[in-house]
């Protein structure tokens, strides 16, 4: 494989993955007023928690929330690319990437101290996850697909 197959599938990869992170984002803003919640600042926490950034008052707290999803839901589109730049399928491309975004998710909130241990979670919170996860996985897949 050469390399510009490679940053050709990377820059893919990206583009797709701002698509999904539009598409994750509209469905978490439908869901969030269908059930009269308030958006998250999770991804903000988790910056805060990680890097010396801090936010005073709660519209820096939600920029920094949505430039950080922004920014994160992007760059996961990379990843995206890199497994189409093996041969792999596109189901099968979108399968593992789903697994990875997932996984990170399960693995990476409980860690920061920002959400319990996915066993803690019950089978409803779970299946609601991995909707949101599959859905952007799924839009990241088809937009890279659609590039390609």
């Amino acid at each position: 494989m050469a390399f510009r197959d490679v940053s050709g599938a990377l820059v893919k990869g990206v583009a797709a993955g701002a698509v999904g992170t539009g598409v994750m984002t509209g469905y978490q803003m439908a869901q969030t007023k269908l059930q009269g919640g308030a958006p998250s600042t999770t991804p903000a926490d988790a910056v805060e928690k990680t890097f010396p950034v801090s936010t005073s008052g709660k519209q820096e707290k939600m920029r920094l929330a949505s430039l950080t999803h922004w920014g994160y839901g992007t760059a996961w589109g990379a990843v995206r690319g890199l497994l189409g730049a093996t041969g792999m399928s596109g189901t099968a491309a979108s399968t593992v990437f789903f697994g990875l975004v997932w996984g990170s998710a399960l693995t990476m909130l409980p860690a920061l101290d920002l959400a319990p241990k996915p066993q803690e979670w019950g089978p409803k919170a779970l299946g609601e996850d991995a909707l949101m996860h599959g859905i952007y996985a799924t839009a990241v897949g088809l937009a890279y697909e659609a590039m390609s």
